[in-house]
């Protein structure tokens, strides 16, 4: 896809979005189901099932998913898209490249040792190794634009209200 392919698949898209601002608003939904067996939960994701479970610093074995992961695989994902499609909107040829994502957690906090120990990620590094024809500064500019418009990476920025219920 090129600039302006891109431009006209989202032409409709935006005109739509600015008369109908309510159909703006995308529903993300995901499932899983627990394991009677383990501590452990089916994540049913894009195309097929992901079993989680305790990461070794936990307790686990360390052969099913961590949702840590998980979560910095989400991250990469949008990230790279939402850069690729950057890219491709100012024309920019892409070679190849990685989109990677290292983040820090504390075991102490999971498993209650250290109450003043936060509990989750607390530092993440996002970083970009890409081969493409954009000189440094604008890559620069791709960057920080993936970075405006990369709805996980900012939905972590800038954490949405978050309620638990039980049906």
């Amino acid at each position: 896809m090129n600039a302006e392919e891109l431009r006209a698949v989202q032409a409709p898209l935006k005109a739509e979005y600015k008369e109908h601002p309510e159909a703006a608003r995308v529903l993300a939904r995901a499932e899983g189901s627990l394991d009677p067996k383990d501590i452990a939960i089916v994540v049913d994701a894009w195309h097929g099932k992901v079993t989680a479970g305790l990461h070794k610093a936990g307790g686990g074995s360390g052969e099913l998913a961590c949702s840590a992961d998980m979560l910095l695989e989400s991250l990469i994902g949008c990230a790279g898209v939402t850069f690729r499609a950057v890219a491709t909107a100012m024309g920019v040829t892409v070679r190849g490249g990685k989109v990677i994502a290292e983040g820090v957690w504390d075991a102490r906090g999971t498993l209650g040792v250290d109450r003043s120990v936060p509990v989750g990620l607390t530092e993440i590094k996002l970083r970009f190794e890409v081969d493409c024809d954009a000189d440094r500064t604008k890559l620069e500019r791709m960057i920080q634009t993936t970075e405006r418009y990369c709805v996980i990476l900012q939905t972590l920025k800038s954490p949405p209200q978050v309620s638990l219920e039980i049906a």
